[in-house]
């Protein structure tokens, strides 16, 4: 996710520097076309450009929303999933009764719900998996094509080992579930945002409209500056370019790029709280991040 210390420029006009070249070309291209032979006598009213560019603008507007809509909800599930795994951990700890195994019980049910915001985070990205999942199934004999699936389940099957023992009241044990099921519940949430596609028809009615703004714009401009014309037929597509990169970037929130939501360092605050929890150690701090983002 992007960070308030520094933006970095580069990597943004990395990602659309094919289309200014294209833009480029095209620009020089009808630029020049509008002041040789038949095409000098063209005029084409500029509101009709001006048209073309408000319809634009409405189709980035509209497209720039919900991509943000969709990046924001993925920012709200993360923050959802935080506020549960601290609460699952602090049910148990109200909740069990004293008895020999309770500090085990507490471990392995915060020890298997960090492990299961790694594993999540990376199923998302699509990603190996970290050697701390794969040392955790390794060591438990685990394997499953959905281990953050598994490991909810093995949540489940833990909760009903203790009630079943007595361990613990009816009336908690439907508490703590109600708590699994919104992690589950997020879970869900996730794999929708990641797994709906965002409609390319989109980007392709406003490629389109865009190289039609850059085809009927210099035949409305004055003809005496040459140069300006073809720099105004260039800034203004490369405008609305820029808009719509902004909207693509943002509308996929799981992608391990630089504007993802921050996965692993929400994994890592919720390891360190867990830990904290339980009574372990404290955790070390990570070290701060000098870039321009966070992952």
């Amino acid at each position: 996710m992007l960070i308030n210390k520094k933006i970095s420029v580069l990597y943004f006009f990395r990602l659309i520097k094919w289309d200014i070249i294209t833009i480029g070309i095209y620009a020089i291209v009808a630029g020049t076309l509008d002041h040789y032979g038949f095409f000098e006598q063209i005029k084409i009213p500029l509101a009709l450009s001006a048209f073309v560019g408000t319809t634009l603008s409405l189709l980035l507007a509209f497209r720039t929303s919900q991509s943000y809509e969709r990046w924001w909800e993925a920012r709200v599930v993360w923050g959802a999933i935080v506020n549960d795994s601290r609460t699952l951990i602090r049910q148990l700890t109200l909740f069990l009764p004293k008895h020999k195994d309770r500090a085990d019980l507490l471990e392995s049910f915060a020890t298997r719900q960090v492990i299961w915001c790694f594993a999540l985070s990376e199923s998302l990205r699509k990603t190996a998996p970290s050697t701390k999942v794969k040392n955790y199934f390794i060591k438990h004999n685990l394997n499953s094509e959905n281990q953050a699936n598994l490991l909810l389940i093995r949540h489940s099957s833990a909760l009903a080992s203790a009630s079943e023992r007595g361990q613990m009241d009816p009336n908690k044990v439907v508490q703590i579930d109600s708590t699994i099921a919104r992690l589950c519940d997020s879970m869900g949430k996730c794999e929708r945002i990641k797994n709906t596609i965002f409609p390319r028809s989109y980007s392709v009615l406003i490629h389109f409209l865009i190289y039609v703004l850059m085809t009927i714009m210099p035949f409305g401009l004055e003809d005496e500056t040459p140069v300006v014309e073809i720099m105004l037929i260039f800034l203004v597509p490369i405008l609305f370019i820029m808009i719509e990169k902004t909207a693509i970037i943002m509308q996929d929130p799981f992608e391990n790029v630089p504007t993802d939501t921050p996965m692993t360092a929400i994994c890592m605050t919720i390891e360190r709280n867990l830990m904290e929890m339980i009574e372990h150690p404290p955790m070390a701090q990570p070290k701060a991040d000098n870039t321009y983002f966070i992952m």
